[in-house]
């Protein structure tokens, strides 16, 4: 009773998943990121919580986007695609989602450095429960829990499937030109974004009543260049809004070149490393690492429990690691600033 009660009066508590290293799962946070930084890349995704103190919830999420009208020579827009998917499992295994989604945004170039992105969002979900896994308080004898009584609960279906809409803009400003110049390089993106738009029907109970609420999704994120080092700083904060609930993630990275890719050829790949320090606003702290060798990356966070379910967790939390492919860091081409 103390845990449930501990973990319903969090802040995070709304039906979608959700990340300590938001930026790695894109088409989560907007779709309009589809083909927004690279040519193509692909990134899978797994996050496990609540171990310390019970059967860990388990999200796996994977990833692909890219410029779909890449090859196009003299055009200031650019199409981009992207598809991605997800599974969210409970730790008993009572509850899981599944859901796949096609994403199409339009990248235009307004000014010397700036571009604005839109994108749109097309999902299919499918949500599933076992009734016979779960523990009810009509099973509850007067001593202890005891399996053998019914559960009481009448569902009118074990799984059922829905689908739904979702809309997001970026606005990016990327000078990207410290190799041409003494100076650093600076980027700065800013997005909002919509999920569920339609509010589809979301019940085992076939209740129109229940319904999947919007997720509103705002980020600001920025590469910042650190003058006559290979260091750059990486700014970020994600905020998350879904109905009653609300998610602030907010910190810095710092990135570490130790070599820098070769723009004459491809034998010669980037070598990097990045550290963070993130806070999820009265949730949690997070440390973050990651490590680059040309078109590859991978990472790893951790949550430190810092809320009041830190009394039964022990400051315990949850753990994310995931892998990536960036083609843009595969054959660097040199850039030319007119």
């Amino acid at each position: 009773m103390l845990i449930c009660a501990l973990t319903f009066t969090q802040k995070l508590k709304a039906q979608d998943v959700h990340f300590s290293q938001m930026e790695y799962a894109p088409l989560t946070l907007n779709p309009a990121l589809a083909g927004a930084f690279s040519t193509f890349q692909g990134i899978a995704m797994f996050r496990g919580q609540y171990g310390s103190f019970a059967t860990p919830y388990k999200t796996f999420t994977a990833s692909l986007d890219g410029r779909l009208s890449a090859g196009m020579k003299n055009s200031n827009g650019i199409l981009g695609g992207g598809l991605n998917f997800y599974n969210d499992r409970m730790g008993d295994g009572y509850f899981s989602q599944s859901t796949v989604g096609v994403n199409l945004a339009y990248n235009l170039k307004v000014s010397r450095f700036g571009r604005v992105a839109l994108g749109l969002n097309s999902t299919f979900g499918q949500c599933s429960t076992n009734p016979s896994v779960g523990q009810w308080a009509s099973q509850y004898d007067g001593t202890s829990y005891n399996p053998a009584l019914a559960n009481g609960e009448a569902f009118y279906a074990q799984s059922f499937s829905y689908f739904d809409l979702g809309a997001g803009a970026i606005y990016s400003l990327q000078t990207d030109i410290g190799h041409i110049t003494n100076e650093a390089d600076k980027g700065i993106n800013v997005g909002v974004a919509a999920f569920h738009l339609n509010n589809p029907r979301y019940s085992f109970y076939n209740s129109s009543i229940q319904t999947l609420p919007i997720r509103y999704s705002v980020f600001v994120n920025a590469n910042i260049g650190i003058m006559a080092t290979n260091g750059i700083l990486q700014p970020a904060i994600y905020f998350n809004h879904q109905k009653k609930s609300k998610e602030l993630l907010y910190g810095v990275n710092y990135k570490q070149i130790i070599r820098n890719a070769s723009w004459e050829t491809s034998n010669i790949k980037e070598i990097a490393f990045s550290l963070g320090l993130f806070s999820r606003w009265k949730d949690a702290f997070v440390v973050k690492s990651m490590i680059y060798y040309g078109p590859f990356s991978c990472g790893f966070a951790y949550d430190i429990n810092v809320s009041r379910l830190s009394l039964v967790s022990n400051f315990k939390g949850g753990f994310e690691t995931f892998v990536r492919y960036d083609v843009n860091n595969f054959n660097r081409k040199k850039l030319r600033v007119k």
